[in-house]
């Protein structure tokens, strides 16, 4: 397993991260397989989507931010609440192909870590399972 540290400078952002996470798999020397990425954090997640245009990523924190406001009278008292409802969104984990030593996406497609509670120093894991030869058609 390969750690991917982040350092956020936002409280609520989405930062892209396939390049980090192409390197792990060029690392890897794996040509055809299945690339694991995990977020080891509960204010805190990832997702894929579009990067190509940045305003993407404003649009999709400025609707959360509209959908889950910081401060709605949340039980929970720490004044993160939001992080962790908003992490619930994203999810966790992705997984994605590995083809030719390369990430499959499709057309525009990125992997983003989505800040929750920052600014923070924070890490992806990312696995790499290789798929044997022959196991491919």
């Amino acid at each position: 397993m390969e750690k991917i540290n982040i350092k956020t400078s936002q409280r609520i952002d989405l930062i892209d991260i396939t390049g980090q996470v192409q390197s792990v798999v060029a690392k890897s020397k794996t040509k055809d397989g299945v690339c694991f990425i995990f977020c080891p954090h509960t204010t805190a997640g990832l997702t894929i989507n579009e990067n190509a245009d940045p305003q993407v990523r404003r649009d999709i924190i400025n609707t959360l931010n509209k959908l889950v406001p910081e401060n709605a009278g949340y039980s929970h008292t720490e004044g993160n609440a939001d992080s962790h409802i908003k992490s619930s969104i994203f999810g966790s984990s992705l997984t994605v192909f590995i083809e030719n030593g390369q990430l499959a996406f499709g057309t525009w497609q990125g992997i983003y870590f989505c800040e929750g509670d920052g600014p923070r120093s924070r890490e992806v894991w990312v696995k790499i399972g290789a798929v044997p030869a022959g196991d491919c058609p």
